[in-house]
């Protein structure tokens, strides 16, 4: 390299941020001399702020958390809490920072792509949230397609989009898996890279063993709420009710859930909600609540540790459920009212994630549906299978930003 890179990401979301750290902490460790800054246009950018990662703009948390696109209502109330005055300021921020020149990396959707391209630097994208597997799969096209998708030309990735990700200041285009590559390169675009960064960072540690039952009967689910309050409380009150469901079709066989709790929600409002629903301390300086053949423990910090100790989960969330998957474990979702995690985006995550995921409509119904998943050893096994070949390895992180430095930033 004969100069120090300067390299500027914009992100869109909770899940795209740490994406986007990931790949920023492998780009450092490559090039400690680059240059890094960011633009988070959803959320207040903490988790870029405490790996000392500049922002170039204010922040602001906006109504919706970053999910217009699953509720039009959302998009009003944003509009209302200032987003036309975000947005023209981040696009002013934007502008300043290219004037030095340097590159961009969008992390998201259209959306930051958009802002890379009217930069006017070379950029590339790093498409999280869209596969070919919501619409298709390696036998072919999925039953019950969404209506744009012929319009769309049979892509999850719209002609704007894939304008975006043809033009030549656009240096690189990074897709969450092989299907998703396949179908790019099939519509025009030469190079397309596939790596999948949702697996990196996952590693257990020596508490995930003293998270694991000694009883081998014993049903370990990990429970995932989501991460945006207020949202995750009321999933929370429906997946009190799943639990009730496991705990009567188990019975009198152990169960044990673990809570794992985002650290920006409030853990004793969970708690608190656990002692209204009939579970009680199961001592006094026990962190354990138990009721009839349950045991629950709620942690903040032992993430990684409760999905790989647990042998299924009952999940309203999007990333951590993808990354459960992805350890080759079947997930049970249920609906719940949104903004994130709603009917549609439901169903949608069973179209990603395919046989992995089994949507129960009714949380009292989770304990039959679990009981006869868990018990086919044949499905099971495919489920296996398929987690780790939708989600891919860990390292995606590594890759990718070897391959933003051959293809974006400055070398020699």
């Amino acid at each position: 390299m004969t100069k120090a890179a300067r390299l500027l990401c914009i992100s869109n979301g909770h899940g795209e941020d740490a994406i986007a750290l990931r790949i920023l902490s492998e780009l450092r460790s490559r090039q400690p001399q680059i240059e890094l800054a960011v633009l988070p246009l959803v959320g207040e950018g903490t988790a870029f702020q405490k790996q000392q990662i500049p922002l170039i703009a204010a922040t602001k948390t906006l109504p919706s958390g970053g999910f217009i696109y699953m509720d039009s209502r959302q998009l009003a109330r944003d509009v209302r809490g200032g987003l036309a005055q975000l947005t023209l300021a981040q696009l002013q921020a934007l502008k300043r920072w290219a004037q030095d020149g340097g590159a961009v990396l969008a992390v998201g959707d259209v959306i930051p792509a958009a802002f890379a391209w009217w930069s006017g630097l070379p950029y590339g994208i790093v498409g999280t949230a869209k596969s070919a597997y919501y619409l298709r799969d390696e036998q072919g096209l999925l039953a019950d397609l969404p209506w744009y998708a012929g319009w769309a030309g049979l892509s999850m990735y719209l002609p704007w989009e894939r304008w975006l990700m043809s033009r030549n200041r656009c240096r690189a285009v990074i897709v969450r898996d092989e299907l998703t590559r396949s179908e790019l390169q099939r519509s025009g675009l030469p190079e397309p890279f596939a790596s999948n960064p949702m697996m990196d960072g996952l590693t257990s540690t020596e508490q995930a063993a003293t998270l694991k039952p000694q009883e081998s009967e014993t049903l370990t689910v990990v429970l995932l709420p989501g991460s945006r309050a207020p949202e995750a409380y009321a999933n929370w009150q429906i997946l009190l009710q799943g639990m009730d469901s496991v705990l009567t079709q188990w019975a009198p066989r152990p169960v044990q859930f673990l809570g794992a709790i985002a650290p920006a929600l409030d853990i004793a409002e969970l708690q608190r909600a656990l002692e209204q629903a009939g579970w009680y301390c199961e001592a006094p300086d026990s962190d354990y609540f138990v009721k009839e053949n349950g045991r629950v423990l709620l942690t903040q910090t032992a993430y990684a540790d409760c999905l790989h100790s647990a042998d299924t989960t009952i999940a309203m969330a999007g990333t951590a459920t993808e990354q459960f998957v992805g350890l080759g474990k079947p997930a049970f979702i249920t609906p719940g009212a949104g903004p994130q995690f709603t009917p549609t985006f439901a169903k949608l995550q069973t179209r990603l994630l395919g046989p992995s995921v089994i949507l129960v409509n009714r949380a009292a119904d989770l304990g039959t549906a679990m009981a006869t998943v868990l018990a086919d050893s044949d499905r099971l096994a495919k489920i296996r299978q398929n987690g780790r070949q939708r989600m891919g390895s860990p390292g995606a992180a590594v890759a990718i930003a070897q391959h933003l430095s051959q293809t974006l930033l400055p070398h020699d």
